[in-house]
This record gives structure tokens, sequence and C-alpha cells, in this order.
């Protein structure tokens, strides 16, 4: 019985952690950490066809670290035209599980060929 309670309470936390997930609004695009350059730049693919060199603005330089490979918001520069872009949220394994589910992904397996 105790297991029982355990992994239903487990489930119950998941689908609170899930249910809060932050989705892109506005000028913002999801994209994929394709490479890190170096000095604090880094190269995105973004679900709307297009490559941005990003960066991650200073308030958040501490609390985000990110990997290749990892799904991101990317919101585009104003003034930069659409070759350069700020990264706001990386998303957690289990949110890319839950996005990929609900179709928010769908462009991202056209992407994975090249």
């Amino acid at each position: 019985m105790s297991r029982k309670k355990e992994e239903q309470e487990r489930q119950e936390q998941m689908q609170q952690e899930i249910s809060r997930i932050r989705l892109p609004y506005g000028r913002q695009v999801l994209g994929i950490l394709d490479q890190r350059l170096g000095a604090s730049r880094m190269r995105a693919r973004c679900l709307d066809g297009k490559t941005r060199i990003c960066r991650i603005p200073g308030r958040l330089k501490r609390r985000l670290w990110v990997r290749e490979g990892d799904i991101l918001i990317v919101e585009p520069w104003e003034f930069g035209g659409d070759g350069k872009g700020d990264i706001i949220y990386k998303y957690s394994p289990t949110q890319v599980v839950f996005l990929k589910k609900r179709g928010y992904l769908k462009k991202l397996e056209e992407f994975e060929g090249f």
C-alpha cells in the first residue's frame, strides 16, 4: 500500500511541475542550442527556421546554465535584426517530453535532419 501511495504522490508532483510550463509568447520562439561559441555567445536553431547568435542576459547569467541540445525559449532582438537573440528560459527533460506530447515541438523533427 505504501508503494502505491508513493507512486501516486510522485505522479501528482510531476503533474504539478508540468502544468506550470512556460510557453513562448509575443516574439519569443522555441529553439535548440546548437553550439557554444565562447564569450557567453551561443548558436541556436529556432523553430521559425532561423539560426541566431544568442546570449544569456546578465540577470540570468548565474542561474541559467545551458548545454548543446537543450530546448530553449529565445527572444529575438528588436534592433539587431533576426540574426541575434537572448536566451530566456531552458526546459527540463520532463518538460521537453510534455511539450512533445502536446505537439509544440513538431517542427523539431524536421530540424533533426541537418
